[in-house]
């Protein structure tokens, strides 16, 4: 069965460096992905590209996340555009109700998000995760029948960068197999051509085609199922390699 899944992220290339291979994977076996992006990036670093001015950059990284978007097989970007840098200073319940009136109208089977600490401890990850865990809750209050929902994680993030990621981290509970799609992930990072600077320190050797540094798994956290909590308890073996959908 043919089922609708819904990626909520902060900026352009949030998407594939966080889960790129698995919106390819679904999106290929036929099931209905959607993006959307809650702001356009105009605040990110640009590469060698000179721009005058925000608005000029945001158009930017919206073209180069529509490409990223093909690549990954994406049925539709919903952008909101807010201000990068600024959705903490969004009033959460607008923004939850940005999240939960796409959600409504999409009715996913599934969400998938930052989760808590935002991987890098951005303030608009956290932003944007705390506002789809609300939206969610929310309409499960209200209807019942909620999407479940995950949060994607980037445990490997760090391994080539000199910076430190958030000193509590959620725990990863499911991990998808991702091994057929390495190369599209690879492909969509190199569509944000203006965040090489980024790509380059996360996933070094990806912006001239080399993919090796990409793993084979992509990692996740359940966090609601059937309208009801799942309960973050970090796996006591190895992280079980699922199917979301």
């Amino acid at each position: 069965m043919r089922k609708t899944l819904l990626f909520v992220f902060a900026h352009p290339d949030d998407e594939s460096f966080a889960c790129g291979g698995t919106m390819a994977k679904y999106a290929e076996s036929g099931h209905a992905v959607h993006l959307a992006c809650a702001t356009s990036g105009c605040k990110g670093k640009t590469g060698e590209y000179t721009f005058t001015c925000r608005e000029e950059i945001a158009l930017y990284r919206e073209g180069e996340l529509r490409r990223a978007a093909a690549v990954l097989g994406v049925e539709r970007v919903h952008f909101y555009r807010y201000p990068d840098g600024g959705l903490a200073e969004v009033r959460e319940d607008l923004l939850t109700a940005r999240v939960a009136a796409t959600i409504r109208d999409l009715q996913p089977h599934l969400v998938v998000t930052f989760p808590p600490d935002g991987v890098t401890g951005h303030p608009d990850h956290i932003a944007i995760s705390k506002a789809v865990l609300r939206a969610v809750e929310e309409l499960d209050a209200d209807a019942g029948a909620a999407p479940d929902l995950y949060y994607a994680s980037i445990p490997n993030y760090y391994d080539h960068c000199g910076d430190c990621g958030p000193s509590e981290c959620c725990p990863i509970t499911a991990r998808v197999n991702i091994s057929e799609f390495r190369s599209r992930k690879g492909e969509a990072l190199q569509a944000h051509k203006s965040q090489v600077y980024s790509v380059d320190r996360a996933y070094p050797g990806v912006m001239h085609g080399d993919y090796s540094v990409i793993g084979r798994y992509e990692y996740f956290t359940l966090v609601r199922r059937g309208g009801q909590p799942s309960g973050l308890n970090k796996c006591a073996g190895e992280i079980p390699v699922v199917e979301l959908v």
